[in-house]
């Protein structure tokens, strides 16, 4: 834009002229880059009053620029000296107050002569070379193009130099874009193949002396591998990269002249080509790569194509080894978020998920979305699923450490409002600039409930065993780092084999929908994808239910995140098949407050375990259930209550209604008590206490052995009342 264009006047303009004016911006940020200048500027010359007009400008401020906002065609400055003369003018000075060392000015020459002059401030004493002389010309040209039609291109004939020079510009505009090194593969083989009649396309860099290709058009993979391996001497390739200057070979003939050695390579198989140009990709004052084009007939590169095609290899070069930067960064981003990330999820007894990651297709970095599945005492399940806000490095390893923290706090059997509570004290201490949301949820087959406490997330998606599809409408306590605890625990009654969804917002969220409509859409697709018929759940065994689980997740991946090449965000879907304990495999009983409920333990366990086919587990059981009881005698108060879950494992489990925490002293010889959880923690694969409102339980779990009983947990293979499987066979 003029820079002494009054302010919001852009909106007035109509859209051709806001169009023509980011194109000519544009052209001035191309022009500045090439000669690594400090800003520049655009006139335009009205022949009946004699001056030339400033219709644009780029990184020169308002102030400075004003000086010359109107010139007379006979001023001795730069923008003029080049009207005049028709060629390059170079000066010496700062002639804005702008700090340059010189200026450098172009002539705009349209189809009846001069219409004005493209300016570029210099930021050293060294002048434009060759090469950027030429690119000069071409965003002069392709600027004085945008100049001669305001009102939309008129009708004109092909002209392959005025096609080259449009190419080259847009080239400049594609690569800056650039992200990924495939990104610049094809920008160079969008802008460049058809404006120089090439027909085939190689991008290699270079690393630890061997050419890795990156990008190619036009060739068979058969012929591309006749040139991987190490580089040698005697090779087009070796020559550019050792010059970093361009090798134009027009013919077979010149090829064989200067590299008989790998003539056959080149010219038999495939794919043959008759005419090469090899384009070194320099960066930092160093060969990163090479570029190839090549043509299926000889042909000849003049000056005008060597110089122009010189410069594209500059600007692709720069473009390849911020993109190789770029993936290096990504790819390493990518690696950590994937080791932080649960590589399976468990099958348990209670729950069989399957979950999604989705990288952003677009944007620099990796985010921070996670999930687990977390197996907690009594065959219950602990469901997570958070995003770290921001993208990059620190917030994956910020995931990582939120994942671990929820996994420590989980084995101590919290309650979802105060894990989150704990959670939130650690991301606190992070900083005031981290943030993160999270879904605690906790599902208890025995209970048949699902417990939640939400922070900032989205809420979980419910789908029942008739089909229905339900979301709770709650208040979302704040972020995690933002909220002030306690946070709100809700609770829900889960029937048997519903679906339990759990999603980040980078799922149901995008720039085309807002979060409400993305989760209306996740419910009609969840609603459509679970309307199956009166298939009973009898015998699938959890295989069946994993694989059905996978095609789930595709469907709604699919359905909510249809172009993913194109998404910004990350997002992460997790889905549990719940599956409730049947009433056979649980035995609860009551236990008076005194000396003899020990022994009435023992009993019980024993009458239950040969009703169970379990008595290889009686003797063991038995002395882990007389400990419990005893130390709850001793040491705790009633009221007294034993259970027994029999899923994969056997779980014993004995209330009482003290909060005090059991510890495990180190006794000494002499000591003739002090042992007991020491032979629990021996007898035991696994123990543990986790409090209730008003009362504690110790857990013990072991394993039921081989041939003991009945192998395949009982609620999988017979429930008690069989219900219809809301997943698709």
């Amino acid at each position: 834009m003029c820079p002494n264009r009054p302010e919001g006047a852009e909106s007035d303009l109509s859209p051709a002229v806001r169009t023509r004016a980011k194109a000519l911006a544009l052209a001035l940020r191309q022009a500045t880059a090439s000669v690594g200048g400090r800003g520049a500027l655009l006139h335009r010359w009205d022949p009946g009053t004699g001056m030339l007009t400033l219709v644009a400008a780029d990184g020169v401020a308002a102030g400075a620029a004003r000086a010359w906002s109107e010139l007379r065609e006979e001023q001795d400055v730069p923008p003029s000296c080049a009207l005049r003369r028709g060629v390059l003018v170079r000066t010496a000075g700062d002639s804005l107050g702008t700090g340059a060392a010189g200026t450098v000015a172009v002539p705009l020459v349209g189809a009846d002569g001069p219409i004005g002059a493209l300016s570029v401030l210099l930021s050293g004493p060294d002048g434009p070379d060759d090469v950027q002389r030429s690119f000069l010309h071409a965003v002069a040209a392709w600027a004085t193009e945008r100049l001669e039609r305001p009102a939309g291109p008129p009708y004109r004939e092909y002209d392959p130099e005025h096609e080259k020079t449009v190419r080259t510009v847009e080239l400049t505009a594609a690569l800056s874009e650039a992200v990924t090194a495939q990104d610049v593969v094809r920008a160079v083989a969008e802008h460049v193949l058809a404006p120089f009649g090439a027909e085939g396309l190689i991008v290699s860099v270079f690393e630890n002396g061997r050419l890795t290709r990156v990008g190619e058009v036009g060739y068979p993979l058969d012929y591309l591998k006749r040139f991987e391996g190490p580089l040698n001497a005697g090779m087009p390739i070796t020559d550019v990269l050792r010059s970093r200057k361009p090798l134009f070979l027009e013919s077979p003939a010149q090829i064989y002249q200067r590299y008989p050695a790998v003539t056959d390579r080149i010219l038999m198989g495939t794919s043959p080509k008759m005419a090469w140009a090899f384009l070194p990709l320099v960066a930092s004052g160093r060969a990163v790569g090479v570029s190839v084009l090549s043509y299926s007939r000889p042909r000849t590169f003049d000056e005008a194509d060597r110089a122009l095609l010189t410069a594209l290899s500059a600007l692709v070069g720069q473009a390849l080894e911020r993109a190789r930067l770029y993936d290096l960064e990504h790819a390493r981003a990518q690696e950590l978020q994937s080791a932080l990330l649960p590589r399976t999820l468990p099958r348990l007894p209670a729950a069989v998920a399957a979950a999604r990651y989705l990288p952003a297709g677009r944007g620099e970095q990796v985010g921070g979305d996670w999930f687990d599945v977390i197996p907690l005492s009594a065959d219950r399940v602990a469901m997570v699923i958070g995003d770290v806000m921001g993208h990059g490095i620190a917030e994956a390893a910020t995931m990582g450490r939120l994942r671990t923290a929820v996994r420590t706090l989980a084995d101590l059997d919290m309650a979802p409002d105060e894990l989150l509570g704990h959670l939130n004290d650690l991301v606190s201490d992070l900083g005031e600039d981290f943030y993160a949301t999270c879904l605690y949820a906790v599902y208890d087959p025995v209970g048949r409930t699902c417990c939640y406490s939400l922070a900032g997330h989205p809420p979980p998606v419910l789908v029942y065993p008739d089909g229905t599809v339900h979301s709770p409408v709650v208040s979302p306590d704040p972020p995690l780092g933002a909220a002030t605890p306690p946070f709100a625990a809700h609770e829900l009654p889960l029937p048997d084999g519903s679906l339990v969804v759990l999603c980040t917002d980078g799922l149901i969220e995008s720039a085309d929908q807002d979060a409400e409509q993305g989760l209306t859409e996740l419910l009609r697709v969840l609603s459509t994808a679970t309307a199956a018929g009166p298939a009973r759940r009898t015998g699938t065994d959890q295989e069946e239910d994993a694989r059905r689980l996978e095609e789930l997740c595709d469907t709604v991946v699919s359905a909510l995140v249809p172009d993913r090449e194109h998404t910004t965000d990350d997002a992460a879907l997790l889905i549990a098949h719940t599956h409730a304990m049947a009433a056979d495999d649980v035995a609860s009983f009551g236990l008076p407050d005194d000396p003899r409920a020990a022994g009435q333990a023992r009993e019980l366990v024993r009458d239950q375990l040969a009703h169970w086919g379990l008595d290889d587990l009686s003797m063991t059981t038995e002395l882990l259930v007389s400990e419990l009881v005893g130390n709850v005698i001793r040491h705790a108060k009633g009221p007294l209550r034993l259970r027994l879950l029999r899923s994969r494992i056997l779980t014993c489990e004995v209330y009482d209604g003290s909060l005090s925490t059991p510890r495990i002293r180190h006794a000494t010889y002499t000591d003739e008590g002090g042992r007991g959880l020491q032979l629990v923690a021996a007898l035991s694969r696994r123990w543990g206490a986790r409090y209730l409102s008003d009362a504690k339980c110790i857990w013990t779990e072991q394993d039921i052995p081989n041939g003991s009983g009945d192998r395949t947990p009982p609620h999988w293979s017979r429930p008690a009342e069989p219900a219809p499987s809301i997943l698709r066979s």
